[in-house]
């Protein structure tokens, strides 16, 4: 059994999860450089990928399961079973923009930046609403300050970051936090060690 895990912002959260449910993570949490680690007398191996890798292994069956935000989900999609909202790196996609700007009014077509076009455009697909989506890597905040883009579409936990920059939500997109995902034929094939799994991390998750 082979389990993605997202490095970075999960990580921390899933390994926690991962010991409060009986797991021994003792070697990840000596701070190897390895990227596959086998759990001691489980027959689970954890392997650190970026969000997006974690969806593509999954996908290809190379990892039996993995654990991602909603975020990269939406965003990039795929063929894959979303089984448990394990409820924590809790934060939301939000439409923001400069205080005082009204983005759904005017005649022109809004200019949207984002680090996530997909999720952008279904947004506004919802709505029958038309928007150009300008792809940002970056702090996304600056797009409307140097008036390249009306709004942006980005995840917000506090706001705090938006407040300084004097911007403001006006809508919530989606609400975001980690998710177990599970391989389409590894559901089928490896069906109770999965079930397992998924009950060891739920049991982790009350205690």
């Amino acid at each position: 059994m082979r389990i993605a895990l997202t490095k970075g912002r999960l990580e921390k959260k899933t390994l926690a999860l991962l010991k409060s449910a009986g797991y021994d993570i003792s070697e990840l949490e000596a701070g190897s450089r390895k990227l596959i680690f086998a759990l001691p007398d489980t027959g689970v191996e954890i392997v650190l990928a970026k969000a997006a890798d974690v969806i593509t292994y999954v996908e290809h069956g190379v990892c039996d399961m993995g654990v991602v935000g909603k975020d990269t989900i939406m965003e990039k999609g795929g063929s894959f079973y979303e089984m448990v909202d394990l409820g924590f790196g809790k934060c939301r996609f939000a439409l923001a923009t400069k205080k005082g700007k009204d983005v759904y009014g005017g005649y022109q077509t809004p200019v949207i930046a984002t680090k996530y076009p997909a999720v952008t455009k279904a947004f506004f697909n919802r709505k029958n609403m038309d928007v150009e989506t300008i792809k940002i890597e970056g702090s996304v905040e600056l797009a409307p300050l140097l008036e390249l883009a009306d709004a942006i579409v980005d995840i917000v936990e506090t706001g705090t970051t938006l407040k300084e920059n004097g911007l403001e939500v006006i809508e919530d997109v989606a609400p975001i936090s980690a998710r177990v995902i599970v391989n389409l034929a590894s559901a089928k094939l490896k069906k109770a060690a999965i079930q397992k799994v998924i009950a060891e991390l739920e049991s982790g998750l009350e205690g």
